[in-house]
Parts: C-alpha cells; sequence; structure tokens
C-alpha cells in the first residue's frame, strides 16, 4: 500500500476523465468525490478497532466487489436525498435522480478503484497481502512495484497530479453554469 498521500495521487489519476467529459464546476465535484473516495478501502483501519481480530487490513474493503457494492450504495443515497438539495444549494439544475446515481456510483467507484489499485502495486513485503479479486479468485495479488512510504515516489506523483488537474481545470475554460448534464439537454 502507499501512504496516504499515494492515495490522493491514484485518485486524482483514475479522476482526470472528469475534466474531459463536464465543465469545470461539474468535474471538480466529481474529482473531489472521487478523491475523498480514494480513502475508502482503508476504512477497514477503523473496523478492525471495533470489531477486533475479526477485521484485518487489507480484507474485504480492500476488495473490487466492496468497492462495486459501496459505489452502488453510495450512489443510491446521492439519487435518493441530494439531488435536489444539490441542484438548489450549487445552482447546477443539471441532476435528476438518474444522472445523480451516475455520478455518485461513478466517483465512488473510481476513487474506491484507485485505492485497491495502488495497494496492488505495492509493498506486500510489510503489509497484510491483498486480495482484490475476492471471492472470484481467493488468491493474494500483487506487484510490489512501488514502496510503501516512499517520500519521494508519494510526494512526487501527488504534486504533478495537482498540476496536471490545475491545467486540465484552466484548459476547460471559466466556469459554465449553462452546461448540462443531461441528455435531454443541450450545450449553448
Amino acid at each position: 500500500m502507499v501512504d496516504i498521500t499515494g492515495h490522493l495521487a491514484f485518485g486524482l489519476l483514475f479522476a482526470l476523465p472528469a475534466w474531459f467529459i463536464w465543465r469545470k464546476r461539474i468535474s471538480a465535484a466529481f474529482v473531489g468525490l472521487a478523491l475523498i473516495t480514494s480513502l475508502l478501502p482503508d476504512i477497514d483501519l477503523w473496523l478492525a478497532r471495533w470489531f477486533p481480530g475479526q477485521i484485518h487490513h487489507h480484507g474485504v474493503t480492500h476488495t473490487i466487489v466492496f468497492v462495486a457494492l459501496a459505489s452502488l450504495v453510495a450512489g443510491l443515497i446521492a439519487a435518493a436525498f441530494l439531488t435536489g438539495p444539490l441542484d438548489n444549494w450549487l445552482g447546477w439544475d443539471r441532476f435528476d435522480k438518474g444522472s445523480m446515481f451516475a455520478f455518485a456510483f461513478a466517483a465512488f467507484l473510481l476513487g474506491g478503484l484507485s485505492h485497491v489499485f495502488a495497494d496492488m502495486l505495492s509493498a506486500p513485503d510489510i503489509s497484510t497481502p491483498i486480495e482484490p479479486f475476492w471471492p472470484f479468485f481467493d488468491k493474494a495479488w500483487s506487484v510490489d512495484l512501488i514502496y510503501y512510504n516512499d517520500p519521494l515516489w508519494n510526494s512526487v506523483f501527488l504534486i504533478a497530479m495537482v498540476i496536471l488537474h490545475a491545467a486540465l481545470a484552466y484548459a476547460v475554460g471559466p466556469m459554465d453554469h449553462r452546461y448540462r448534464f443531461r441528455a435531454d439537454r443541450t450545450t449553448d
């Protein structure tokens, strides 16, 4: 596993497509949500405190199945409770329940998968093995490409991703409040 800066950098890497799909404000919201959820699989560190001996690091929360199910639940919750309030608060007037579900689901999925992928690339020698394909493939899988806590790797990667996101945000242009998210609306 990489340290927190590495996980944030991978979250930014996986969220890059947002700048090519939406305009600035919606892309920034997507990137922010994916960035936060890039730390989601490490919830097992907190759960292990509440359920000692039953949950271990790199266990079920570090699987593609867990990330997909958590993304599904997050998408359903966002669609049910956040569609109207977020539209009103941000003045987007772009999200119906289906598009809010897709937005939240995709952000959670990319953020969570970025974490699992980063852990697959690092340090099985000093951490518990990761089984990302469980329950379909019940075996540890990793590449051991990156050393956990390598300050140079994690810092440089995070700085590069922040610079790349800033450049893409600049390239998108000014915030366009007229941009429409739903397919049934068009851009001006």
